[in-house]
């Protein structure tokens, strides 16, 4: 096809003003430059414009044959010279639609309706908060979350999938990537389904609750051995999550709760250099009863360490108070130590 050719029917198609005779004008053009003009024409407009098209087609159906170059004076000698059958300008221009974009695209163009807004297709779900959002579609398959996301503002979609959890991230996003059409129709089941979701979590007074912060209270009021043993556990599931846990158990402050034949013992497993380090962010508190349980030489050269020590990184502190507290933790399920429990009392 020239290249002359396409340039004209795009030029049609950006003067277009008018819902009637514009859209004539367009469709009277790409039917007077043959189908495969308008198939490579169609290749390069989104599915509205095509749309329009479409309806411009529709329009051209029983007027007579003169009517394309009466529609498009400018271009009467190349509309004269072609042997365009406004009767069948429909069906032409279907054909074309099909041979550039495929069956789906060219039917929801010349027989869907227009795409409806995302607010009207989703309702209180395009305008739901995040969070709600998040915890109704925390109940559906990837494939409904990415349509959703998808098809609301990216700023609200961005919001509500770093609430999703993130080992799903990654699928919905995928799907999300290869999704280039879909129904009105799907899209307005969807939005009613989820609606009522939304309805039925205000009415039944849902609300986000810490479940991690009762989690680890129940933890807190366990035996270091079960705590050792239902962190492990999902350790198998979610190394992060066990992991985080483990460290909000039990911190470097707590060791002040321990006995001070604990205590001795669980320093005598703990690197000097690393217990300097820890002690820069510690309490005078804790910092008095960890020197009382050194020998008075260990002590002494302790406190001379800490002196003489620069200021530290806190990420480089919060670091070597994890690793100790870590360490403890592993001290006591080997029984060497004991962790009072919150439930646990001392006799």
């Amino acid at each position: 096809m020239p290249e002359q050719d396409t340039q004209v029917a795009q030029r049609a198609i950006a003067t277009t003003e008018e819902a009637g005779p514009g859209l004539t004008r367009a469709a009277a053009v790409l039917l007077g430059l043959g189908t495969d003009t308008a198939g490579t024409l169609f290749r390069q407009l989104a599915e509205p414009e095509l749309r329009m098209i479409a309806l411009g087609a529709k329009s051209l159906r029983g007027q007579p044959p003169q009517a394309v170059p009466d529609a498009l004076r400018s271009f009467v000698e190349a509309m004269e010279s072609t042997d365009a059958d406004t009767s069948a300008s429909d069906q032409m221009l279907r054909e074309a639609a099909v041979k550039a974009l495929g069956a789906d695209a060219a039917h929801r163009a010349f027989d869907g309706e227009p795409s409806a807004p995302p607010d009207e297709v989703f309702g209180p779900v395009s305008q739901a908060d995040p969070d709600s959002l998040a915890m109704v579609l925390a109940h559906e398959q990837p494939q409904t979350v990415a349509l959703v996301l998808s098809s609301i503002d990216s700023a609200r979609a961005t919001a509500v999938i770093e609430k999703i959890p993130e080992k799903q991230r990654a699928d919905i996003l995928r799907r999300m990537a290869v999704i280039d059409s879909v129904s009105p129709e799907v899209l307005r089941e969807i939005g009613q389904a989820l609606t009522s979701e939304l309805k039925a979590l205000v009415a039944g007074g849902m609300r986000k609750v810490n479940g991690k912060a009762v989690a680890l209270d129940i933890l807190r009021r366990c035996s270091a051995q079960q705590q050792g043993e239902v962190i492990a556990e999902i350790e198998k599931d979610s190394a992060p999550l066990a992991a985080e846990l483990r460290g909000r158990l039990f911190t470097f402050d707590d060791l002040r709760t321990l006995s001070d034949r604990d205590l001795q013992t669980l320093l005598r497993e703990i690197d000097t250099s690393k217990l300097s380090v820890a002690l820069k962010g510690a309490t005078p508190e804790l910092k008095a009863k960890i020197l009382s349980n050194l020998s008075a030489r260990a002590a002494e050269m302790l406190e001379d360490d800490l002196q003489a020590m620069g200021p530290v990184k806190l990420s480089t502190v919060e670091t070597a108070q994890g690793e100790i507290a870590k360490l403890t933790q592993e001290v006591a399920q080997q029984g060497r130590i004991t962790i009072v429990g919150a439930n646990e009392a001392m006799v």
